[in-house]
């Protein structure tokens, strides 16, 4: 636990804007006052949902990608924080854990060259360990019987999400994901683009559906591997939006079905939502209402275990914006919730 870096009311009261005769979500929220005995604190809170940040994009680089993902957790915060609280949002539900420090991670591969083979495979060592601290404390919150919504950081992290996930419940679980990218790229040292294929290889993840893959950036042959396994499906954009040969809702239906059997993630890379600052920003994606929609349509069904929301580069100007996007989507899920 020594990445773990509590959110603390001394941080809360910076970011907090109050108003009189209004309620602020950062005034309700719950926050842990101790580092030690994390699981008997968690399981005894009532809460049913626990927000925890990974402000990293190591796995980004070690993807050949444009870094940015580690700001998306700070941007959060401060809307988040900042938002009404009554009956809609349900602050008192929830608890905001803290984040994982990676400044060490990212002062290394600050001093990689990205063009370089052999620095690549460094980047990809320290996404490794990484890993290792996204599975931990993932595990840790779904032990608990709590959901998680993991915000920030790169589609690496995906690969923590599902093993911790996987680990906690004692089984393999599924995954919906929300993304412009199958991120089931070859098992070539782990980076961005393939936590999928790995958490896949390695019996923790089961049934895989991508929803809205772009055609145009899809490899054949990625194309082939899913076509060619029972337990991965997918739908394309185009057949979503633009020939019009699937209906939005039925498209959800259809993914939904595939992995609602057993708990599963639901995974919303920022990539596929249109204009989004992202580290692959698309001109041509989902609307925001459509991602909220996505997020709400799954998170109502009870298997859904965690939600994780990555890949969103904010710069200065655009943080607010950011931070809205990614605080409907969390509400989205909070509110959702079959309890």
């Amino acid at each position: 636990m020594d990445k773990l870096v509590l959110f603390n009311p001394t941080t809360r009261n910076k970011l907090l804007n109050k108003r009189s005769g209004e309620s602020k979500f950062g005034e309700h929220i719950k926050t842990l006052t101790s580092i030690s005995n994390i699981y008997e604190q968690l399981k005894n809170l009532d809460v049913t949902h626990v927000i925890i940040g990974l402000p990293e994009d190591v796995g980004v680089f070690a993807n050949h990608g444009k870094q940015g993902a580690s700001r998306a957790w700070e941007a959060t915060l401060k809307i988040l924080l900042n938002i009404q609280s009554n009956t809609f949002t349900k602050a008192d539900s929830v608890l905001i854990l803290g984040h994982l420090d990676f400044t060490e991670e990212l002062l290394a591969v600050s001093k990689l060259n990205q063009n370089k083979k052999s620095e690549i495979k460094k980047a990809r060592k320290i996404v490794e360990r990484i890993d290792n601290d996204v599975a931990h404390i993932v595990q840790l919150i779904i032990a608990t019987g709590k959901k998680a919504i993991v915000i920030g950081g790169g589609h690496n992290n995906a690969y923590g999400n599902i093993k911790g996930t996987s680990l906690a419940l004692n089984r393999s679980i599924n995954v919906v994901n929300f993304d412009a990218h199958s991120d089931f790229r070859p098992e070539e040292g782990r980076h961005s683009g393939n936590g999928f294929s790995y958490a896949f290889a390695e019996g923790f993840l089961k049934n895989y559906f991508i929803f809205g893959l772009h055609e145009n950036y899809t490899s054949q042959a990625v194309l082939k591997s899913l076509n060619d396994t029972k337990s991965l499906k997918y739908n394309t954009f185009e057949d979503l939006q633009i020939k019009d040969e699937l209906n939005y809702l039925d498209g959800m239906s259809h993914a939904l079905n595939h992995v609602s059997k057993k708990p599963f993630g639901i995974e919303i890379d920022c990539d596929a939502i249109e204009n989004i600052p992202s580290s692959a920003m698309t001109p041509s994606g989902f609307s925001v209402n459509q991602t909220r929609q996505f997020v709400n349509f799954f998170a109502k069904h009870e298997n859904a275990t965690y939600l994780h929301i990555c890949e969103a580069a904010p710069k200065k100007k655009s943080a607010n914006l950011v931070g809205k996007l990614i605080t409907y989507l969390i509400t989205d899920f909070i509110k959702a919730d079959a309890h």
